[in-house]
């Protein structure tokens, strides 16, 4: 096979061969962990390894070798509206494990079904049919035209945005349900949405600084930014994979509504209850706020590392909801926060006084419910305003 080794042509290459190594790797871990999100993920790379094929190859000389030159005209190489959908969809399903794929969701890919469609009309027609070029008699790559490439551009955004539209809801949702939420906020999901988009402005620079931006030649710094966003992509959501795996992390599986719905069916919970308790949702019940303080304080709850807003509303003998909302309105934080603060307290006591001397700070921490140095590192300075080494360095 015809490839002229060059600079260009040599660099995304390295990074085409391991976008494909990288796809059967998360393939293969879909198939063997039963992970949904991992084929997401594998679809999304290979993609982006063929993303940037047209150009590995155009530097290798393909464009000016007629029988190559044709399999880059008629390759939709550059899937631009099928790559957006794909990472929505990886998102969705790295953050709800409840997220099922359902017939309404085809809407997603229409774009990208028109414009295979479209793609096999091209080659019916200039092979099959006329046996000559028609659609390419400009000498030009479909793939390359400036509508295609700024429809895909702004369908991109269009998702990237969707995509931290769905993280910032999942991280709300986080604090307000779990007390264990540093654990699994995939903040590694964040800042690759973030540098997705930064790549992005950078192409639009690219576009408005560079006159010559229709020069094949010169996309190439582009390019290879954009190879190594999806290697980081590739092998950050790869060895993610392999943690969540190996230390079983939960996921926020399903909305208030939802846990409330399969909850009541365990439970033998009738609609009018249901309706009932939806309706004292409206203000804080002080009742219920000193049983719940009773709960942290007397029986100490907070020591359980995995404490759920579930678990709090079970022992209360009441709806979820309205725990948050006795959380939320009279404590003015969130579920997070809120059972953080007392392990943060607990701390303080167990240091400050004479029983533990014999323990590491993180020992007294991880006894106290954090489940790591990290997390409890961060619930000490949001709570007391200083890390704990300042603190505790003032009370000696």
């Amino acid at each position: 096979m015809y490839f002229s080794f060059n600079f260009k042509s040599s660099t995304l290459l390295i990074f085409f061969i391991h976008g494909l190594i990288f796809t059967l790797l998360l393939l293969y871990k879909g198939i063997r962990n039963e992970n949904k999100s991992s084929f997401w993920l594998a679809s999304f790379i290979f993609l982006c390894s063929l993303y940037i094929a047209p150009f590995m190859l155009g530097y290798a000389g393909w464009y000016g070798k007629d029988t190559y030159r044709e399999i880059l005209f008629f390759i939709p190489f550059q899937q631009l509206f099928l790559i957006p959908p794909l990472l929505y969809f990886y998102v969705k399903s790295s953050l709800t494990i409840s997220f099922r794929f359902q017939k309404k969701d085809w809407v997603h890919f229409i774009p990208a079904i028109l414009y295979a469609l479209y793609s096999l009309i091209v080659w019916i027609t200039d092979v099959l049919v006329l046996d000559e070029f028609y659609f390419y008699a400009d000498g030009r790559d479909k793939d390359l035209s400036l509508w295609y490439q700024i429809s895909g551009f702004f369908m991109l955004v269009f998702y990237l945005f969707q995509c931290l539209k769905l993280y910032t809801a999942y991280k709300k949702e986080t604090y307000e349900t779990v007390s264990y939420a540093d654990t699994i906020l995939y903040a590694w999901i964040q800042r690759f949405l973030i540098a997705f988009l930064g790549l992005l402005l950078i192409r639009v620079l690219f576009f408005i600084l560079n006159p010559e931006w229709a020069n094949f030649g010169r996309k190439y710094w582009y390019y290879l930014c954009f190879s190594v966003l999806f290697y980081y992509i590739a092998l950050s959501g790869y060895i993610h994979i392999i943690k969540m795996h190996a230390s079983f992390q939960p996921r926020l599986s399903t909305t208030f509504s939802e846990d409330f719905l399969a909850e009541a069916e365990k439970e033998k919970i009738t609609p009018s209850n249901t309706e009932t308790m939806e309706a004292e949702i409206t203000g804080v019940d002080e009742n219920l706020k000193n049983q719940l303080e009773d709960l942290m304080i007397e029986k100490m709850i907070f020591k359980n590392p995995n404490l759920t807003l579930f678990d709090v509303a079970k022992l209360l003998e009441t709806h979820p909801k309205k725990v948050s909302n006795i959380i939320n309105k009279g404590f003015k934080v969130n579920f997070n926060d809120f059972v953080n603060s007392y392990r943060t307290e607990e701390v303080i006591k167990k240091v400050t006084s004479d029983e533990n001397d014999l323990k590491t700070l993180l020992g007294i921490a991880l006894d106290s419910g954090f489940n790591s140095k990290s997390t409890f590192n961060r619930a000490f300075k949001k709570h007391t305003q200083q890390t704990p080494k300042e603190y505790f360095s003032k009370k000696v």
